[in-house]
């Protein structure tokens, strides 16, 4: 029985040819239909040119196991979220890598209610199930069926109930870099929406068509030289606001009109703000690795921050228990009670210009006074064999001026001033910093310095 090692914590990813194929696909989607047993199940791929052959070869393993197969075609995977909600069926399954380079692709899996299937949550079981490749042989009869559907007209109607038309009465300018992903024919649907309301939003596209080749590279904002296509358009046509996505448009990154980056942090701030604005007293779910702008925004607003485990898996989980109406990440994820539970890359944009309009600030004026408030380092990544013993000497260092210590997700420490937080990644041999200041911009540099210069020294 071979390993696959394409199954990781959250979902499945791995190289082409030797860690996923078209006979692992299929092997998946056997294993997802002995498992759950769904009676129906819905399918999309993103852009990718293996996508397609890897999405039909997982919809015939389905139909194997006598599931009924919904195939919505070319796809993000909030939009595989969507229609297993709102269709009330059992499952979906988008083949997505994501931002990850041109020889990998991957998966990922929901069940009933779009509920995430990762590691604790039944992923583990479906790879055992493949990794045996024990399956029954195939009664024709029971065989599932496959079906070609759109959801596009409903999900586009669900997203733009999450703001209103009316509130745009000035012109405004959206650059809008869909990175040759998955994202434009969402982005062309929404633009009707506003021409059919009048409303005086221009639509700037960059990246736009759809192409498995990535001609302008991997689309992955969160890299610095992959922002330049947007910021260049943005000053270019001086517009309000900045918009690029990542290749499934999961995630949504914002440039302010002086083709500023902003960091998701900030912006989880601010549609926290927003959401407590229509909500009083609601509870907003946050990730560990940079706080106090978010616990200092959302206790203002009168709500409740809670803080939740890194990942989508722990943040969905927590937003259900706490029936949170909104949960942010630092990394540009945002998730929506009325989105059941999950993450959009579509929803925030959508809320951050209805903002501009209706506070007729610009963006970079609605987050500054925060910038200045809480400044931090965004996250810093460093390749390291030995992150555990890493972690235990920078905590050693600074345990003895701080005030508190937080496990949830790697080591957080707080000092009167300052506080960081160290965690290793879920996914690669990285060590992840994150640093933020009470405003002080000095001692964060200071810091930046000192913590590069230890991290080093334990290498």
């Amino acid at each position: 029985m071979a390993a696959l090692t394409c199954f990781k914590a959250y979902d499945i990813r791995g190289e082409l040819g030797t860690e996923l194929n078209e006979d692992i696909a299929y092997r998946i989607g056997r294993a997802y239909g002995e498992f759950i047993k769904p009676k129906t199940i819905v399918v999309g791929g993103d852009v990718r040119l293996t996508s397609e052959p890897l999405k039909l070869a997982l919809a015939n393993g389905l139909r194997d196991a006598g599931t009924d197969v919904l195939d919505i075609g070319m796809s993000g995977t909030e939009e595989i979220y969507f229609a297993t909600f709102h269709l009330g069926i059992d499952g979906g399954i988008e083949v997505t890598a994501s931002h990850n380079p041109m020889n990998y692709n991957g998966m990922k899996l929901v069940r009933e209610g779009a509920r995430p299937i990762s590691g604790d949550t039944g992923l583990r079981d479906v790879q055992r199930l493949a990794e045996a490749n024990d399956f029954a042989p195939v009664e024709a009869s029971k065989r599932g069926t496959y079906k070609q559907i759109s959801v596009l007209d409903a999900y586009v109607d669900h997203l733009m109930s999450y703001i209103n038309l009316a509130n745009f009465t000035q012109p405004m300018k959206l650059v809008i870099n869909s990175g040759n992903g998955a994202a434009g024919h969402v982005i062309d649907e929404i633009e009707k929406r506003f021409q059919q309301a009048n409303a005086p939003v221009s639509f700037i596209k960059v990246h736009h068509a759809a192409d498995g080749n990535f001609p302008n590279g991997i689309p992955n904002p969160l890299l610095p030289e992959c922002r330049k296509d947007t910021a260049d358009a943005v000053r270019e046509h001086k517009a309000d606001l900045g918009i690029a996505f990542d290749g499934d448009f999961d995630r949504c990154f914002l440039f302010d009109e002086n083709a500023e980056f902003i960091e998701g942090y900030y912006i989880v701030g601010l549609l926290a703000e927003a959401f407590l604005k229509k909500e009083p007293g609601a509870k907003i779910i946050h990730d560990p690795r940079l706080t106090w702008n978010t616990i200092d925004v959302v206790t203002k607003a009168g709500g409740i921050p809670v803080m939740s485990k890194t990942g989508h898996a722990f943040i969905k989980e927590r937003m259900r228990e706490e029936d949170a109406v909104y949960g942010g990440e630092m990394s540009a994820h945002h998730y929506f009670r009325d989105f059941a539970y999950c993450d959009s890359g579509m929803i925030p944009w959508l809320l951050v210009a209805e903002l501009l309009a209706v506070k007729n600030l610009s963006l970079s004026q609605m987050v500054s006074e925060r910038m200045k408030a809480f400044p931090c380092s965004g996250e810093i990544n460093y390749k390291v064999v030995n992150a555990k013993e890493i972690i235990s000497a920078l905590t050693e260092n600074y345990s003895v001026n701080s005030k508190s210590k937080d496990e949830t997700d790697g080591i957080s420490l707080e000092c009167s001033e300052w506080r960081f937080n160290l965690r290793t990644s879920n996914t690669e041999p990285l060590l992840r910093l994150n640093l933020e200041t009470r405003g002080d911009v000095k001692k964060l540099a200071q810091l930046l310095v000192e913590f590069d210069s230890l991290i080093k020294a334990h290498q």
